[in-house]
C-alpha cells in the first residue's frame, strides 16, 4: 500500500548543532510525539554506520502512517528499510530515485524558488520542499531567506504537498501554516530543544 505525505510535522535529525541526543533518540522522541515523518540526515557518518542507524530508526515507527526518509541516498534508504528519500537540486534525479526505490516509495525534492518548485513537481516528486523560509544556521545557504510571500506564491502555483523548511520554530510556525504549507520541516527547533519530545508535540498540536 502506497504511503502518503499528510499534513503535519517533519523532523530532520541533526547531531552537528548539538551532541546531547543521537539521531535515534531524536527520531524516537519525534515519533512518540506524533511527528509524521523523520528525515535521517547525517553527512558525517560512514555508510556502514548510517545504514545501521537507518535500520534502527525504521524499527521505531509505531504507526502505519509514520514515515522515514533518508537525505540524498536512495541506496541507503532502500537497504535500510526507509520509506523513501529526500533529494536536493544536485542529487540523483527524481525519476532515477523512483526507478531504484519503486513507485511506492516517497521521493521528495528541494526547491528555492517558484521555478524550481514547478520543476520538482513536474519531475514527479511526492512533495515539494521550499526553503529556506527564515534564516537558519542548520545548513549553510548561498541565498537569502525566501520568506512567507514566496511560500504563499508557490502554494498558489503547485498542487503537490508543500513542505516549508528553514528557520521554523514553535513561535513562527503558525505563520508558515497560514501561508500555505501542508508540512513544516524542522531541525534545530526540536534537536536543540531542552525537551525535544515536548517541543515536537507542541508543533504537532498546531495541526490538530
Amino acid at each position: 500500500m502506497r504511503k502518503q505525505i499528510l499534513q503535519g510535522v517533519y523532523l530532520i535529525t541533526d547531531t552537528e548543532g548539538q551532541d546531547r541526543y543521537s539521531h535515534i533518540e531524536l527520531a524516537d522522541a519525534a515519533y512518540r510525539s506524533g511527528v509524521q515523518m523523520v528525515q535521517y540526515r547525517a553527512k558525517d557518518r560512514s555508510d556502514r554506520k548510517a545504514l545501521a542507524e537507518i535500520r534502527e530508526i525504521a524499527d521505531l515507527k509505531s504507526k502505519g502512517d509514520q514515515l522515514l526518509i533518508v537525505n540524498d541516498r536512495p541506496d541507503l534508504a532502500k537497504i535500510g528499510g526507509a520509506d523513501g528519500v529526500h533529494l536536493g537540486q544536485d542529487d540523483l534525479p527524481i525519476s532515477a530515485a523512483k526507478q531504484l526505490l519503486g513507485e511506492e516509495a516517497i521521493v521528495g525534492g528541494t526547491s528555492a524558488n517558484l521555478d524550481e518548485a514547478r520543476q520538482v513537481e513536474k519531475a514527479g516528486a511526492d512533495y515539494v520542499a521550499l526553503g529556506h523560509i527564515f534564516a537558519t544556521s542548520t545548513k549553510e545557504k548561498k541565498y537569502a531567506p525566501r520568506g512567507l510571500n514566496t511560500l504563499a506564491r508557490v502554494r498558489q502555483e503547485i498542487h503537490s504537498p508543500l513542505v516549508a523548511i528553514g528557520g521554523i520554530t514553535l513561535e513562527n510556525a503558525p505563520q508558515v501554516i497560514d501561508a500555505g504549507a501542508d508540512v513544516i520541516a524542522v531541525s534545530s527547533a526540536i534537536c536543540q530543544a531542552e525537551n525535544p519530545q515536548q517541543t515536537a508535540a507542541g508543533l504537532v498540536g498546531l495541526f490538530q
